[in-house]
């Protein structure tokens, strides 16, 4: 038998300059690995951090399986013509104790964008991927929706999903963008009363026909008094909120996650915490067996990201990413091979 036939695959990279660079490559698949040609892969405002960066960008990617590495038969599923799709993760160590405990998310030798494997991503032609973090797409979802589920879906299915939030509580989601507008389909389809805040009356219409229960303006707005209380709180903005203005509206014991990548400092005081017996958790995306279900509940019940559309060429990902810049996305935009 011959050894690998591996693949040239062309990237967009991010420069020091901010300018998308068009490079290429080449990868033969590792024993656990599978050589996948890109169809499409969502706009994530996370690849915004890495524009200065020589790098592959993209990390919501999906595409068809064309070459597994020589292990990957005998470990998985994983077969040459599959459909799957991968996200901010590359590879799981499956021995550390966070990985045998289920929580491949918190491995200690995990991979990661941004700090591996730069050469490739998923804005390009292919990528070589470790079985360990790959997933395969459920038929009822399509390409260009299962993409932004890679990571935005992902990130706000793990609050919802892992934390232990009682069906029928009621969850607030502040903002109506490329997570907030998930984070309500998901929440809603999940049995759970959704409660928006949003800075405008602008998304009123839409936010309720995702499934939200109630909407609430808070541009300029001193006090959200008369609010029945929230049991958990989704921050999907792109700024850090002010926290005083949500503070009341919480209820006792609630969780708070902040899920937009920010350096912005959240304001909460010691004694916020302890009289509202508050918990702040870091969250990003849920370990393999919670991202195999999301993807699962989203095909079953129909939930999809609403997207844009942009060539995979160096102009699509540039408008894509001033697009979303801009703040003028509607919802998630998706290069398109």
């Amino acid at each position: 038998m011959g050894g690998p036939v591996g693949v040239d695959f062309t990237v967009f990279k991010g420069s020091a300059s901010g300018t998308i660079v068009p490079a290429t490559g080449h990868r033969d698949p590792g024993p656990t690995e599978a050589i996948i040609k890109i169809t499409h892969c969502g706009v994530c405002g996370t690849d915004e951090h890495y524009l200065h960066a020589d790098q592959g960008l993209g990390h919501e990617g999906v595409g068809i399986i064309t070459e597994v590495g020589s292990m990957v038969h005998a470990l998985s599923e994983f077969r040459v013509g599959d459909r799957v799709g991968m996200g901010w993760f590359h590879k799981f160590c499956g021995h550390c104790d966070a990985c045998l405990r289920g929580h491949q998310n918190r491995c200690a030798n995990k991979t990661e964008y941004g700090t591996a494997d730069q050469d490739q991503g998923c804005f390009g032609t292919a990528v070589a991927w470790d079985i360990s973090a790959l997933f395969k797409i459920p038929d009822e979802i399509s390409s260009e929706h299962a993409g932004p589920l890679m990571c935005g879906g992902a990130t706000v299915w793990h609050p919802l999903a892992d934390f232990g939030i009682p069906v029928g509580s009621r969850v607030g989601v502040l903002g109506v963008g490329g997570l907030g507008h998930l984070a309500i389909q998901f929440a809603a389809k999940m049995g759970m009363e959704v409660v928006v805040f949003s800075g405008t009356e602008s998304k009123r219409q839409q936010a309720m026909e995702l499934g939200a229960s109630e909407f609430y303006v808070t541009s300029g707005k001193k006090s959200l008094a008369g609010i029945e209380k929230i049991d958990a709180m989704l921050i999907t903005t792109s700024v850090a909120p002010d926290m005083a203005l949500y503070s009341p509206v919480l209820a006792l014991g609630a969780l708070v996650f902040p899920l937009t990548v920010s350096t912005e400092h959240i304001k909460l005081s010691p004694l916020d915490l302890i009289l509202g017996n508050l918990r702040i958790i870091g969250s990003l995306i849920g370990p393999t067996a919670s991202v195999r279900a999301m993807l699962r509940f989203a095909g079953k019940q129909g939930i999809k990201p609403i997207v844009e559309t942009f060539p995979m060429t160096k102009e699509g990902v540039e408008e894509a990413m001033a697009k979303l810049r801009e703040g003028k996305m509607r919802y998630r935009g998706v290069l398109v091979a």
